[in-house]
Order: structure tokens, then sequence, then C-alpha cells
């Protein structure tokens, strides 16, 4: 459901004349605000670039853009086969697929556009609300397969933690920050992010990882619904110099100052195919609307949002 601020941001922009609608185009024109446009979304992101592609299509009525979701290391292989246009994902390419680019004469870009975070989500009725990083990298091992390993006197029985995908940034995101080669028996893959929302409210002994940006706007109705469904896990981060002691919960703050400890960047990637809606998509994911809506969705923009006000 799209939020009261991206139908305001529309009626303003359209008000103030911040559209050309009386441009001479069509759709089958290719420009950086016509023609046709095929990107691949993480799951993680679908709710945030729902948005942003309604707001652009909005205010640009010949773009056509065409989002496609899948896990991310699904959506690369397709940006790689050509099949789609741009990525929204939590890495930017690798030096290795830069190569392949530039050898099929293509200037590719990774434009850095949000900072997300991975929340562990938890069934509502739990009540050991904190957790620090030294228990989840032993969760995460597999040395520890009891909540009463974790936490003593819990009669929760066998830990159950279950993801989105296995090819998901979410995975990725936790493999990397506890360098694993692969998951211990524990863990489980479902199919999307509501799907882990789902199953960890009807299973209490689980634990959930989900995307911030799936519970992270506070006026939203969707959000709300999902937020409705856990309840989420403080973090306790030792390595942490200015906060070694402090649970830290995943609210925009503690994300902007980095002192939750699961944080990612969230990039858009192009091409290289330049004058064209891929160039225009991500002069509005990186402009002030498009960050604008990121930042009101509760995640942190990578570009503060700005407000001009005239004095007459």
């Amino acid at each position: 459901m799209k939020s009261v601020f991206v139908r305001f941001l529309i009626f303003a922009s359209c008000s103030f004349g911040l559209v050309s609608c009386g441009e001479t185009m069509s759709a089958d024109e290719e420009s950086i605000l016509s023609g046709h446009l095929k990107i691949g979304v993480d799951d993680s992101y679908s709710l945030m670039m729902d948005s942003q592609v309604y707001v652009y299509e909005q205010l640009n009525k010949y773009a056509d853009i065409q989002p496609v979701y899948y896990p991310e290391a699904k959506i690369m292989e397709l940006l790689l086969a050509d099949s789609i246009q741009a990525a929204v994902v939590s890495r930017m390419l690798r030096e290795d697929e830069m190569s392949y680019f530039r050898s099929i004469n293509r200037s590719p870009e990774s434009l850095r556009i949000a900072v997300d975070a991975v929340v562990l989500a938890m069934h509502p009725s739990r009540r050991d609300t904190v957790i620090s990083m030294p228990q989840l990298e032993r969760i995460f091992k597999g040395e520890d397969t009891l909540w009463s390993q974790v936490f003593p006197g819990s009669n929760l029985g066998s830990i159950r933690v279950v993801f989105d995908n296995n090819g998901s940034c979410n995975t990725r995101t936790v493999m990397n920050r506890f360098n694993l080669d692969k998951l211990p028996s524990t863990c489980y893959a479902l199919q999307n992010n509501q799907a882990v929302l789902e199953y960890v409210n009807t299973h209490p002994a689980s634990i959930g990882m989900i995307s911030f940006s799936w519970v992270a706007d506070e006026e939203d109705s969707t959000a709300r619904a999902n937020r409705a469904l856990i309840r989420t896990m403080a973090i306790v981060d030792p390595k942490n110099d200015a906060y070694p002691s402090m649970p830290r919960m995943p609210h925009q703050g503690y994300i902007y100052d980095r002192s939750y400890p699961l944080i990612r960047d969230v990039y858009y990637i192009r091409t290289g195919l330049r004058g064209t809606l891929g160039t225009g998509f991500a002069n509005h994911l990186t402009g002030e609307k498009g960050q604008m809506i990121i930042h009101k969705m509760g995640m942190i923009a990578t570009q503060s949002p700005t407000r001009i006000i005239r004095s007459k």
C-alpha cells in the first residue's frame, strides 16, 4: 500500500512543476524519462522499490519500469546474462563482473542508495530479547543448538533459524559477518521475507532473519502489520568501541551511527547504457525525491534529505 507521504510527494512535485508533463515523447522512445526498464530487486527491498517505481512512473508517464523480485544471487545471474538492465542488491559489482561488462563495452556503476540491516525476528511471546554477537556466532557456527545453551533455563528446545532464501542478501550478510563457508543444520531457507515473518509468528522456538526495510516504515500499513507478527531482538556487540555493552535495536538512529552490528549498504547497479531509463531512474534514486522516500520509509538515506524554505 502506498504511504500518505508517497502520494503527497507526487502531488507536490506536479503542483510545483517538478515534472515536465507536456514533453513530446512516447513510451517507445528511449530516454532518461521514457522507455522500458527491467530491473531485478532482492525481495528484501521490494516494499521500498514498489514505492520508488510508483513515484517515478507517476512523474514520468512514458516510463515503464518492470521490477522482478528474486534472491540476490539469481538477480546477479540475470544481470550478467543481460536479461535485466539494472539491479537493487546489497553488494557492489565484483571486479570480475566489472571486467565482464567492460569487455562488452559497458561502463557499469554501483550506486549506494541506502543503508539497511538484518533484523532478528522472534515470536511475540519471547522475553529473551537481547543477544550478543558472540552468542550469535556460536549459533551460526553450529556450536549452540539448544536455546538453553544461549539462555540458561530456557525450555524452548532446539534452535531453528529461518532465512528468506539461500541466495538472498540476508543470508550472504550473515555468512560474511561471521566468516562462514556454510550454515549449520539448525538453519533453514523459506521463500521470502514475508514467509519468514509468518513462520516466526507460529513457531516460538524459531528466530528469523529479515530485512529492516520490511518493518521500518511506521506509517505504512504493510510494515505495521509485519511488526505485529513478531518481536525484534536487540544485539550487544563487545567489539563496538563506543558501545561495547549497550544493546542496540534495529532502529534508524542505531543503523545511522552503525552501532547496530548487522548493517549493510544497498546499491543500485546499472550496466552502463547511457541516455536510457536506467540512467533516469538512477538519478531519481540518488536524488532528493528518491532519497526522501528511503528516509520516510525508515531506512537510512545515503544523502541527507534537504528542505528549501523560500522567504519573501
